[in-house]
């Protein structure tokens, strides 16, 4: 079973290098270009500030990942010696598609904790380091793939306590969370997804509300309008999307859009193209 690809399919990662080199002073972050950023600590001391936080060192080779746009600062000084590689992210789907809405605001951890990262981090900072045609480019995918990897560490250590990712991790939900992603169209029941996890339906009821941190119901209500808003960034049209989400009518579509947001389709794209997002934000390559 397969708990990552349908989601980085629909809602994948791109990833811009903007910076490799020494840092010494402060570099900050607003968080205005909607956009995560990931900075990799290749070696020297580095401070990560954010407001309403102590301020964390980092001594050792780390992983700083922001999934969603975040105000911070990295505080570099002339004896710490710090030298970094860093990224923006921007997943599909705009900055609260469903993957990066169920990571934690921050990860930061050692690269020696996360083995299964190990050999791309290493290749990445040998491409850093040489000057071969393509390396921005690259750097970009194997950034990419840095991600991926981080998703596929937190679920195979179960490090995240609630949340879609969470119950992805869990053994029990993981069966029935990729049939939803799957298959949006179909006429999910709750008895029918808690046989995927051979569960009785007051057990995964139950089960479910306590690991995502929502009914079934309104999970599956939340999966079907993300995905209808992702097509709508791509410029598709309600009356041609609402069949594939899993609504039998246009009209359907826009009143579970509604009981979701608080708008109509048309309402909810209005500030998405006053922001200048494209018609073709976030479309697979």
């Amino acid at each position: 079973m397969d708990r990552l690809s349908k989601l980085l399919a629909l809602f994948g990662v791109r990833a811009d290098l903007f910076y490799s080199g020494g840092l010494c002073g402060v570099s900050s972050f607003d968080g205005a270009n909607r956009r995560g950023h990931i900075h990799l600590l290749q070696e020297g001391e580095l401070g990560l500030a954010i407001a309403g936080r102590p301020q964390v060192f980092l001594t050792e080779p780390s992983l700083i990942f922001f999934p969603r746009p975040s105000q911070h600062q990295l505080v570099g000084t002339e004896s710490g010696g710090a030298h970094l590689q860093c990224a923006s992210l921007e997943f599909a789907g705009g900055a609260n598609n469903p993957l990066a809405a169920s990571l934690p605001d921050m990860i930061v951890q050692p690269l020696t904790e996360l083995s299964m990262l190990s050999d791309t981090v290493k290749w990445l900072f040998a491409e850093a380091a040489s000057d071969h045609c393509g390396r921005h480019a690259t750097l970009d995918r194997l950034f990419e793939l840095t991600v991926i990897q981080l998703l596929r560490h937190q679920l195979d250590h179960q490090q995240l306590k609630s949340g879609m990712m969470a119950g992805l991790a869990d053994v029990r939900l993981a069966r029935s969370l990729v049939r939803i992603h799957e298959e949006p169209h179909h006429p999910w029941s709750i008895s029918e997804l808690a046989g995927e996890s051979n569960m009785s339906r007051a057990s995964y009821a139950a089960h479910f509300k306590v690991v995502v941190g929502q009914t079934p119901a309104e999970y599956l209500l939340s999966w079907r309008i993300s995905l209808a808003q992702k097509l709508l960034r791509e410029g598709r049209s309600v009356a041609l999307i609402s069949e594939p989400v899993g609504y039998d009518s246009p009209s359907a579509l826009a009143r579970a859009f509604r009981r979701r947001t608080g708008l109509s389709p048309r309402e909810w794209m209005k500030p998405v193209r006053a922001n200048g997002a494209s018609l073709n934000e976030g479309a697979d390559r």
